[in-house]
């Protein structure tokens, strides 16, 4: 599909390798959940299509609530 210039392509395939024609072309990538949208820079050459859509999200910790912790005792209250 992407030879042969289709402006949309979607792919379950995380485990291709990221070739010299595909730069510069959007691909929509599934992540487990939904697909995510690439543009592939020639950064990218050789490397898995996985790698650019992530199936965790990054953890984001709060800061610690009243009385947790003796280190949290000096966090200020809104």
């Amino acid at each position: 599909k992407i030879r042969g210039g289709d402006e949309k392509v979607r792919t379950h395939l995380r485990e291709m390798i990221v070739m010299p024609e595909m730069i510069g072309k959007s691909i929509e990538i599934y992540n487990g959940k939904e697909f995510l949208k690439v543009e592939f820079q020639p950064e990218a050459v050789f490397h898995y299509l996985g790698e650019f859509a992530l199936t965790r999200k990054r953890v984001t910790h709060g800061s610690a609530g009243i009385g947790a912790t003796r280190g949290s005792k000096y966090v200020p209250l809104k």
